[in-house]
């Protein structure tokens, strides 16, 4: 049990008389004068200490310890003095080690959290103001609300793991008091079969077939670009995405796929003839790039879309130089959150619901981590069951007048 030393006083007994009395000690009126002494769950003593005239919060403060210990909720008063900036390397090495997730983990934190709550404790960042504090400030930043989102989702996995050690209390991002920036939902309008025409004889031959890759096969701009003729099983009639072409530290590498979920898509014969017609007249050519980051384990594969000068594609060049000026010699306006490359997926998707492809099945083909993602992302363009329904009922109890109903 703890208890609150006072270092200004002492009690003696009187030898002759037995009385206890009180004397001044040597540090009398240096430094401060109570001195909380306790021991924490692992048994390692601890203290902290008071001004004179403050033996009230000397006392509540021991009392708070040993309660939080009965309770479970223990935290060291000193562990939450490390700095926001010098807690988030340790907590970068719980987070993937994928060295593009990394890369873009630390280019967020650095630029958003860390300019507002890096030279602060993490008892500081611990406090529910601080935090509605930076909410504001990514707002006056102008910071998109997506963007915000994702940045609070950030810093609550920080400081949940700052809990997770026992450094702070709590995490506020969880107060109800916080909001969590939400953008408004926006239901995904695919496109016109006529847009995805002008814009496929707009773009230069030798990358049209992202066109029928993406509304064929539902494939991601980097899978694309890491697809190899190897990947296709004609026996199965099968589109085996197994990598993808990604950029870290500025640099090409090969990649795992989203999720590191590899898949196997199934292959219509049309988009098969069209990679056959493809691959005659701009045959695979074998490109060597390192292994998830730079420096890693060399790998070669035939690649089906490679530039012109034998390289693998490059996200940014091709967005700014070959598809977006496709929409200009099509006469289409680009628009900026429907028209990526990502629309042709889109297409595949709402296409694939039209002709009845379950979601289960649906998400596989995606590469999405979970069927509710799928479902989330497209259940308004899932055709009606209603009619289903009626013929259903129609079935069991059938219709009278076969011309319509009446109006009595």
């Amino acid at each position: 049990m703890g208890h609150v030393q006072d270092r200004w006083w002492k009690e003696t007994t009187d030898p002759e008389t037995g009385k206890v009395k009180r004397v001044k000690t040597k540090l009398y009126g240096k430094g401060l004068r109570y001195k909380v002494r306790y021991y924490a769950p692992d048994k390692t003593e601890k203290s902290k200490s008071f001004p004179d005239r403050a033996k009230t919060r000397a006392e509540d403060f021991l009392i708070e310890m040993e309660s939080s210990k009965r309770e479970g909720r223990y935290v060291d008063p000193n562990a939450g003095k490390i700095k926001f900036s010098a807690y988030v390397p340790s907590w970068y090495k719980g987070q993937s080690q994928d060295a593009s997730t990394q890369e873009n983990l630390r280019r967020q934190v650095e630029s958003q959290l860390v300019p507002f709550f890096g030279d602060l404790p993490l008892k500081e960042v611990e406090k529910i103001s601080k935090v509605r504090e930076w909410l504001a400030w990514m707002g006056d930043k102008g910071l998109s609300l997506r963007y915000r989102q994702l940045l609070f989702d950030r810093l609550s996995s920080i400081l949940n793991a700052a809990v997770d050690e026992k450094l702070i209390h709590s995490n506020p991002c969880r107060a109800r008091s916080v909001k969590r920036p939400t953008p408004p939902e926006k239901q995904i309008k695919p496109w016109t079969e006529s847009r995805m025409r002008a814009v496929r004889i707009a773009l230069p031959e030798r990358y049209k077939i992202t066109v029928p890759l993406g509304a064929g096969a539902g494939l991601r701009q980097g899978e694309m670009f890491g697809l190899s003729d190897d990947d296709i099983d004609r026996e199965a009639r099968e589109l085996h995405v197994v990598r993808q072409v990604r950029i870290v530290g500025n640099q090409l590498v090969f990649a795992p796929t989203k999720n590191k979920k590899t898949r196997s898509v199934p292959l219509g014969d049309g988009l098969l003839d069209e990679l056959d017609d493809y691959m005659e007249r701009f045959p695979p050519v074998a490109v060597t790039l390192p292994w998830e980051k730079p420096g890693g384990r060399l790998h070669t594969v035939r690649l089906i879309l490679v530039t012109k000068e034998g390289q693998a594609c490059r996200r940014q060049v091709f967005n700014m130089g070959v598809w977006r000026p496709a929409f200009k010699r099509a006469k289409l306006d680009y628009r900026k959150q429907q028209d990526g490359v990502h629309a042709l997926r889109h297409l595949y998707a709402s296409s694939q619901l039209e002709y009845g492809v379950s979601i289960k099945a649906l998400s596989v083909s995606l590469g999405h981590h979970d069927p509710g993602y799928t479902l989330r992302v497209y259940t308004h363009l899932m055709p009606s069951s209603h009619d289903r329904s009626r013929k259903a009922a129609d079935a069991l109890i059938k219709p009278r007048r076969r011309d319509g109903r009446q109006t009595a």
